[in-house]
């Protein structure tokens, strides 16, 4: 178990929610060890993410694209990195790639589950036993713990919000209490998780006949996605697909009474500003990643087909009915049962 004097370098995940429930793990180590010192290597595009998590001291940007391996700039990161004198590594994703940079650092404890020949690269390592760690939080704070040790709570990951940002968007916005619902139409994964787009159109033209300010979320790729939707609900609703960057993000959920998303790295996000999450579920499954909030601060809307969940990126039976058969009507009550 780490000290409060040690220093911690800790390999991050490569995708906005599994780096959102990485801050369990983070707020773990600073609870049980006040005062221990916690820097991440990660995606440089997670940097402003990382920057919202008081117990991280500082993030080491690796510009690296996903899956690329560019043995030479871990090693110069690694090496750089050595004048740290960090005493433990925690290596989180399971691939030989990202043991590279705390190996290289030359850390003396470096600790991550087995997978993808990384012995050697790890001198700590643990048998992942997916009965036992069935959530991906539970596998991420298990590393932070000695071996055989009955797993806590994991704690809710906590984006800080920026309060004069917030402001910023309320009043661009022209939110001024409990009226904004964000929709988040996106799923990097692929869209046997996605929700109909016509039936995001459907819910957002529903919300703002109800007097509701309803915002589309997501990445520059999603822009037409939103523009989709906006066509079918009416120029009330706001694009800003493409338009913020992420840590604008974080601080505009904080604004949402309600977020309708899908099972997303932007849902996890939201969780972790503070908003009431209706997540809809298709081909994963909330018992496996479920947003990690307080149970009246989440709605999970799903089926539980037969056939589901299938964890396809495209739905296998081609008729996407876990998600089809989520009709806007229950959507749309889901929403006004958190809003009161």
């Amino acid at each position: 178990m780490p000290s409060p004097n040690d220093k911690i370098l800790i390999a991050g995940p490569a995708w906005v929610g599994d780096m959102v429930m990485a801050q369990s793990l983070f707020r773990l180590l600073d609870h049980r060890s006040p005062g221990v010192t916690i820097d991440v290597v990660a995606p440089a595009w997670s940097v402003p993410l990382l920057a919202r998590m008081p117990e991280v001291r500082r993030a080491v940007p690796l510009p690296i694209g996903h899956g690329e391996l560019k043995l030479s700039v871990r090693y110069r990161i690694g090496r750089e990195l050595r004048s740290e004198r960090y005493t433990h590594a925690i290596v989180m994703p399971r691939s030989l790639k990202a043991a590279l940079v705390p190996f290289f650092a030359g850390i003396a404890r470096r600790t991550g589950f087995r997978g993808e020949m990384r012995y050697g690269l790890l001198n700590d390592v643990r048998q992942l036993d997916k009965a036992v760690l069935d959530q991906t939080v539970k596998r991420f704070i298990a590393l932070g713990l000695p071996r055989a040790v009955q797993l806590p709570d994991a704690p809710h990951p906590e984006l800080r919000i920026d309060a004069a940002n917030r402001d910023r968007f309320a009043a661009a916005l022209g939110v001024t209490g409990n009226e904004f619902v964000a929709l988040m139409p996106g799923a990097a994964y692929g869209p046997a998780k996605c929700w109909p787009i016509e039936y995001f159109g459907e819910l957002a033209g529903q919300l703002v006949a109800n007097g509701l300010k309803v915002a589309v979320l997501g990445s520059r790729g999603e822009h037409a996605v939103g523009e989709q939707i906006r066509a079918r609900a009416g120029a009330a609703v706001v694009n800003l697909c493409g338009e913020t960057r992420l840590e604008d993000v974080v601080d505009i959920l904080s604004l949402a009474a309600a977020v309708v998303t899908n099972d997303s790295g932007l849902m996890h996000v939201a969780a972790a500003a503070g908003t009431h999450v209706v997540a809809i579920y298709g081909s994963s499954s909330p018992e496996f990643t479920p947003p990690l909030t307080n149970a009246d601060r989440r709605t999970i809307l799903r089926l539980g087909l037969e056939c589901s969940p299938c964890f396809k990126r495209e739905c296998p039976l081609e008729h996407l009915r876990c998600l089809r058969d989520i009709k806007p009507d229950r959507v749309l009550a889901s929403v006004h049962a958190a809003l009161t």
